[in-house]
């Protein structure tokens, strides 16, 4: 009987979802998140600790080529010592050595200090490679480190020349949102480049509207970091009449639902005061003020007269921009593969592969 009450004695207690007591909840919620952004945290020290080790290494070996004036087969012969030194440790071909020094040489300041310290080192080659100016690798730098960009959308934004498109577009956020004007003028680009759709050159709206539809996850790229799909062709209810928008979006980082109408001819003013109008009802309608800021209007067209798009933004006081969106053009179109093309090589591959 005394050994059953020992042995009960030192069985530790189990807790049941009734004797959970108050508050633990949020105890073991703010517990997660910190370890989880302490795993972040020590993420992102490694890696640049890393990528300054990286940094440090591309300077030895310039500062040494300077003096000794040695050509680039001394490289490999370092690579070779190296990796014999060090037979564990992998980064050290006789390739990532000359990233190394391209690194050091495109930054020539101490790394740390630099945006791109704290991008994986995948991300930086790219930069590298894509890129010739410090200004333009800086601004990608940046702009990845402030949206997480992975390597893929990196690649994206940098091909269709992000840095020549963003923040362009004719608005009148100045005056309707002074203090958030820039951080919206960097959400919309100019123009969209909307290739994957492969739409023909007499594509009408619906075309455009369904293309980006069944791509969305490509146009939700194209558009940046923080727009979620809420509905196409969403409909409205003002009074006794029914609207339809072409597509609504919401901003999960800035709260902000966006209404998106898309021209596949010039903008026009009417044009504009359509969009302020559905921009007002969704303001009105749609979203929730505890939680939500202004809704934000973006017109898509395929042209725009500057002079008449800005007088048109001039006669309201909702949020607006005009820009304009790219298809591939059509000299460009015949070069594409077909898909019977795509599927005879894709055959012609695995059957090699099988062989």
């Amino acid at each position: 009987m005394n050994n059953e009450v020992e042995i009960h004695r030192n069985v530790p207690a189990q807790a049941t979802g009734d004797s959970t007591p108050p508050g633990y909840d949020e105890l073991l919620r703010d517990v997660k998140a910190e370890i989880t952004s302490a795993a972040i945290r020590v993420h992102r020290v490694i890696n640049t600790e890393l990528i300054e080790h990286y940094w440090r290494i591309g300077r030895i070996i310039l500062e040494r080529q300077a003096k000794e004036k040695w050509g680039t087969k001394v490289v490999a012969r370092l690579s070779v010592d190296l990796r014999t030194t060090f037979p564990g440790q992998r980064g050290y071909s006789p390739r990532s050595l000359r990233y190394m020094q391209h690194m050091a040489s495109v930054w020539p300041e101490a790394i740390r200090q630099q945006a791109a310290a704290q991008l994986p080192w995948g991300h930086i080659m790219v930069l590298l490679d894509s890129l010739d100016d410090l200004p333009t690798r800086d601004f990608y730098a940046a702009r990845a480190v402030q949206h997480g960009w992975s390597r893929n959308v990196l690649v994206h934004h940098i091909e269709t020349k992000l840095h020549l498109r963003e923040g362009i577009a004719l608005n009148n956020f100045d005056a309707t949102i002074p203090k958030g004007a820039d951080l919206l003028k960097d959400l919309v680009k100019d123009p969209y480049q909307v290739e994957f759709t492969k739409l023909d050159p007499d594509h009408t709206e619906e075309d455009l509207e369904t293309a980006l539809v069944r791509h969305v996850i490509c146009f939700l790229q194209e558009l940046g970091v923080g727009f979620a799909l809420v509905g196409r062709q969403y409909k409205l209810r003002v009074g006794s009449q029914d609207f339809r928008i072409d597509l609504l979006f919401y901003h999960t980082r800035l709260h902000r639902y966006v209404v998106i109408e898309l021209k596949i001819g010039r903008a026009q003013p009417e044009h504009v005061g359509k969009l302020s109008f559905y921009t007002a009802v969704v303001d009105d309608m749609v979203r929730d003020p505890k939680h939500d800021e202004g809704t934000l209007g973006i017109l898509i067209a395929a042209h725009r007269d500057e002079e008449v798009v800005q007088y048109s933004l001039r006669g309201t006081s909702q949020p607006l921009a005009v820009t304009t969106y790219q298809t591939l053009p059509a000299e460009l179109r015949p070069l594409l593969p077909s898909p019977e093309d795509l599927t005879r090589v894709t055959r012609e591959v695995l059957e090699k592969h099988e062989a």
